[in-house]
């Protein structure tokens, strides 16, 4: 290994961690990294946009608690990749970006296309480094990993200088070191059994770090044992299954539901898993005023609104179970949650035959909950279609409702599904976008047809970004600027030799939508939407008073 050059040895780093692939485009600056691609088992995915690299990236460390690997090129390349990378570090989900740059003989003048990468992913990593000489690069590979896969995970990037890239590398990938767990301390653990034990309505907020964790199950035991309803975040959703009858589904819309009741009713939210930036605890706790046990792999972060009695720090699903078997809540019930559960199956179940068309996104999504199976995964995009989604498509198991709500940011859907598909195979996937998110990385489905991963993309079609509509209508009665045209999206998908449908009636849905699944190649469903159902929510949701 001593005749390697630097590329090849971040590549035997790379094969060391155990990645599967990379996700990237070609460039000129890191042309030895794919010399080295060449006769490597890692699988180098070739993507349309570096955009949709960052976010197969994203979903695929999302999914499996394993750094993905994108690579792009520097300068416009390394900008393109930027938003996934971001998204991924809001996310919490592990990421190592890797970019191409100028040799360092070029660094100390003004030169082509060269950016300070290092400065520039600062902000949106949670560690980045350039490899300065050859022989740090195991260092910095095994720092890379270790960092973007700790809790919290997030991205970090590493910058491979051409030059560095080039010459001979002594070394070798380094060991890797096995996580412990760190339990938290029975003061804690006794302190929060001793206030779950004194409160007549608590109340479970479970987030996306309950899922990361693995403690999903033994969450479910918890609030079981001891009769507690679970709320969960828009990326908490399986942490408990939605069938389970202390599940009160999701919680985090931005209008008042029917779970603001519970949060109003409750003496202590026992938050697990949970970070601030899920859903701001300004929403739910504006005072201040509800006590919180915290319960998380982290210490809480600081707000006013989030001000924790007891902070279990340790492995959850540990914390869980030591918590449950110390806390005594014999004899104690829960009046308000199973009022609050069929408040929000009865507003669920109103929309399964619907008939009206275009078809209200309620209906929509009702529809595609029964196409899916318990194990399939969706992949929502951001927009209106996002806020349905969160409220009415209901997780069985953890990692089968893929939402972004920590960047949120748009065109995640289908690289995110591409990514899905890759490391679930054998399940049904289907991204779910508006029609402004499938123009911003639809050139992927190309990426979908060429490496054999079929899956479905159902737009919710009603040309315009229709959340920000929504917004403009709730704060100034109308919208503006947010209308578009767009092109016929079944010519488009075949053009790119998918399988195109349309929609025309409420009927066609799950026929299409089963038939859709069944092909050997991506394909799309154009569906129009009816998101006048948007502004009846608020309305509905305005009036809406809880029960003293």
């Amino acid at each position: 290994m001593s005749q390697l050059n630097t590329a090849e040895l971040l590549i035997k780093c790379l094969e060391n961690e155990g990645v599967e692939y990379i996700f990237g485009l070609p460039g000129e600056e890191n042309l030895h990294i794919l010399e080295a691609l060449k006769s490597s088992t890692i699988q180098f995915i070739t993507v349309r946009h570096e955009q949709g690299a960052a976010f197969m990236a994203d979903v695929y460390g999302r999914l499996t608690g394993k750094a993905g690997v994108c690579l792009s090129t520097l300068g416009p390349g390394a900008t393109n990749l930027m938003t996934g990378v971001a998204d991924a570090n809001l996310d919490g989900a592990p990421l190592v970006a890797i970019t191409g740059q100028v040799g360092t003989d070029r660094m100390h003048i003004e030169s082509h296309q060269y950016l300070d990468l290092v400065a520039m992913f600062a902000p949106v990593t949670k560690w980045n480094k350039q490899i300065v000489r050859p022989g740090i690069t195991p260092e910095v590979v095994r720092k890379a990993f270790k960092v973007a896969q700790k809790e919290k995970p997030g991205a970090v990037h590493i910058d491979l200088p051409e030059n560095i890239a080039a010459m001979v590398a002594d070394g070798k990938p380094l060991r890797i070191d096995q996580k412990e767990k760190i339990y938290a301390s029975h003061r804690s653990l006794n302190g929060a059994a001793l206030a779950i034990a004194r409160a007549k309505n608590p109340l479970i907020l479970a987030g996306n770090g309950t899922i990361r964790a693995r403690a999903t199950e033994s969450l479910t035991e918890f609030a079981t044992r001891l009769n507690i309803p679970v709320a969960n975040t828009f990326m908490g959703k399986g942490a408990i299954p939605y069938i389970h009858p202390l599940s009160l589904w999701t919680v985090g819309l931005q209008q008042r539901d029917f779970i603001t009741c519970g949060f109003e009713q409750a003496d202590l939210i026992i938050a697990v898993g949970y970070d601030l930036i899920e859903y701001s605890p300004k929403k739910w706790n504006p005072d201040g005023t509800t006590p919180i046990v915290h319960i998380g792999t982290h210490s809480a972060e600081i707000d006013s609104s989030y001000i924790p009695e007891v902070e279990v720090v340790g492995d959850i699903a540990d914390a869980l179970d030591e918590i449950g078997k110390r806390c005594d809540r014999t004899g104690k019930s829960i009046p308000f949650s199973a009022t609050l559960r069929n408040d929000i199956r009865e507003d669920y179940e109103q929309y399964a035959h619907d008939e009206g068309f275009p078809i209200k996104p309620q209906k929509i999504i009702y529809d595609l909950r029964q196409v899916m199976g318990s194990e399939d995964i969706v992949i929502s995009d951001v927009g209106a279609h996002k806020m349905w989604m969160a409220r009415h498509y209901h997780a069985e198991a953890p990692n089968t409702c893929i939402i972004s709500n920590g960047f949120a940011a748009m065109g995640i859907a289908i690289p995110g599904a591409l990514a899905a598909k890759l490391v679930h195979p054998d399940k049904k996937v289907v991204a779910v976008t508006g029609d402004g998110g499938f123009m911003m990385n639809c050139q992927e489905l190309e990426t979908a047809v060429r490496i054999k991963t079929p899956f479905v993309t159902l737009i919710f079609n009603d040309n315009a970004y229709g959340l920000i509509g929504w917004k403009q209508n709730n704060q100034f009665g109308s919208s503006s600027f947010v209308n578009f045209t767009n092109p016929d999206f079944v010519k488009f998908a075949e053009s790119m030799g998918l399988k195109g449908y349309r929609v025309t009636s409420s009927e066609d849905l799950i026929p299409t939508l089963k038939e859709a699944l069944a092909q050997n190649v991506p394909a799309v469903i154009d569906c129009p939407v009816d998101y006048a159902e948007n502004l009846r929510f608020s309305q509905k949701a305005g009036d809406l008073s809880c029960p003293i």
